[in-house]
């Protein structure tokens, strides 16, 4: 659940920025993409708040993170954007991090 939760996150912030692009008034961030954007995003909360309501704040919180990490590698698989060798090694360390959490919370 906590993954599906984060994959909404992502889709969620993915989906702003593609229809946030070239937007200048306030008219142009009525579109469809900013609405699929609001629903996945919405999705994913309803699914954070579900794993929040059943597993320790300590063992859900971590997978931010892990959106984190999603949204870094999906602006450069979905989006074009530059993945740089700072950003990648902050990826990795950030993945390590979630892990050492994880292996501490069976």
């Amino acid at each position: 659940m906590l993954g599906m939760a984060s994959l909404f996150a992502t889709a969620g912030q993915l989906l702003f920025k593609i229809g946030a692009n070239h937007c200048s008034h306030w008219k142009d961030f009525i579109n469809p993409s900013i609405a699929l954007g609001l629903a996945s995003y919405g999705l994913g909360t309803v699914l954070w708040i579900i794993a929040l309501s059943r597993l320790p704040l300590k063992v859900v919180y971590p997978f931010v993170a892990l959106t984190l990490v999603l949204v870094y590698l999906g602006a450069a698989l979905l989006l074009g954007e530059r993945i740089t060798p700072r950003g990648l090694a902050g990826t990795l360390v950030v993945l390590a991090g979630l892990a050492m959490i994880l292996m501490d919370n069976p």
